[in-house]
């Protein structure tokens, strides 16, 4: 994962007149599609918990490393927020 794939996107965007307007309210194929990425991550979130847990267990202290799955780990986390904010309705008060 690069830099630019920890930005949110949102879930659909329209071109109109030059600007881009932002849809909040995805639609069935768009939320299926959100659902399959936030699975994957979540796997993926914890793949990268349990190596996180064996390097310190064997006692490899490559801090560098470490350093980088916790960070890789935490970028993870906050797409997978984001896209879970995606799936639930704004609730206006």
């Amino acid at each position: 994962m690069f830099l630019d794939d920890a930005i949110p996107r949102r879930a659909s965007r329209r071109v109109i007149s030059g600007t881009v307007e932002m849809n909040d309210n995805p639609s069935d194929a768009e939320q299926d599609a959100i659902r399959a990425e936030a699975e994957h991550l979540r796997v993926e979130h914890g793949d990268l918990e349990a190596a996180i847990e064996a390097l310190l267990a064997v006692g490899a202290v490559d801090q560098l490393q470490i350093q980088r799955l916790k960070k890789r780990k935490l970028l993870l986390r906050d797409r997978l927020q984001f896209l879970e904010d995606q799936l639930t309705p704004d609730i206006i008060a």
